[in-house]
């Protein structure tokens, strides 16, 4: 069992400066949690707290329901993979992975044993004997990986751990840690300031800003339900589009205007924007890219950029001075200064309210 309790949590530099502030959360038994935001938003400094690394400046820390704020790092079963792999360049890979063990003087024959158990796992068999210089980018971060599993601890702390890995390994090891995870039954808790690591990943993901929590949900409901406009535009690629303007009505029927756009609501966006009085009101449109839809009618405009991206093309162009990003099929052969029209599909706009920037639900 590891289930963690953060309440109140707050990290306080020179008694002036918050960096984590009123940091709530509650992780349950082999979760896989992903702490995620721009750089400087307070998440590494919230998983070293835990870790017991950083001291916890306000509120309580509970592992298992036994409160653990100022509990030596050492005595809280946790086990830390770093972003620099921190690996001993004089040891050999086995070596490394069993230092722990040597510290708890468990003879070397058992070990060694341990060590090529792990090495399998990870597909390290072949470089047990190797040092750090003599391994790719990859194996490194296996072994430290193997280093934290040999441990059996109750929880995984990962700082970023794969930031140093180029994109093609950077897959590769998000699958490993896929296997680690659901071979291992712990829980895991995950720093990273990348959206497809946070969205492949995760069981649960904690969307960070200045310090802050913006969201706590899953991958999907995070897509699709994003609490505010900060979380709807840090999670997508490419990001949301977003459009202000009013809500209006023709008899039954509402719309969203924006500019000379017209765009019929549906009856449940209809009734939530007249009970929560938005009539005449400005509010913002936000619309996923793959729900701009390129037809022969609606709004007319011309792409200024394509990216292909695989078998998706980025379609950039301007409305009304916004710009905007479509997604579509890269069979259509769109390019560069085509004349496009466009239109919305009504059924997908997230509606948020300009002053408070929140969901309008």
């Amino acid at each position: 069992m590891a289930e963690i309790q953060l309440q109140h949590i707050y990290k306080r530099y020179d008694d002036r400066v918050d960096v984590v502030k009123d940091f709530n959360l509650e992780i349950k038994d082999q979760e896989f949690v992903i702490l995620v935001g721009p750089s400087g938003c307070g998440k590494s400094t919230t998983l070293r707290m835990i870790a017991g690394l950083e001291a916890i400046s306000e509120g309580k820390l509970f592992i298992d329901g036994k409160e653990m704020s100022k509990v030596p790092s050492c005595d809280r079963d946790i086990a830390m993979i770093f972003q620099n792999y921190a690996l001993y360049p004089h040891m050999t890979v086995a070596e490394n992975m069993s230092y722990s063990l040597k510290l708890q003087k468990v003879p070397k024959k058992e070990r060694m044993k341990q060590a090529e158990k792990i090495g399998k796992l990870l597909g390290l068999e072949e470089v047990l004997d190797r040092k750090p210089k003599e391994l790719s980018g990859g194996q490194k971060q296996r072994t430290a990986m193997g280093r934290a599993i040999i441990r059996n601890p109750k929880i995984f702390l990962m700082d970023e751990p794969l930031s140093n890995l180029d994109a093609k390994l950077r897959t590769q090891m998000r699958v490993e840690i896929l296997k680690m995870y659901h071979e291992l039954k712990s829980t895991f808790i995950y720093v990273t300031h990348d959206q497809t690591e946070a969205m492949t990943l995760g069981t649960k993901i904690v969307v960070m800003k200045d310090g802050e929590i913006q969201q706590v949900a899953s991958p999907k409901e995070l897509y699709e339900r994003p609490e505010n406009l900060f979380v709807a535009g840090f999670i997508g690629i490419p990001p949301m589009n977003f459009f202000t303007g009013t809500f209006e009505e023709v008899g039954e029927q509402g719309y969203f205007i924006c500019e000379d756009m017209k765009v019929p609501l549906s009856n449940d966006q209809t009734k939530l924007l007249q009970r929560k009085n938005y009539r005449g009101k400005e509010l913002i449109a936000g619309v996923r890219a793959e729900d701009i839809i390129i037809s022969n009618e609606g709004k007319k405009s011309t792409i200024q950029l394509c990216e292909m991206v695989g078998a998706e093309s980025y379609l950039h162009f301007e409305y009304g001075g916004t710009d905007v990003t479509a997604m579509v099929s890269t069979d259509r052969g769109f390019k560069k200064e085509d004349h496009i029209q466009f239109r919305f599909d009504a059924e997908k706009l997230h509606l948020f309210d300009k002053k408070s920037t929140k969901r309008i639900s």
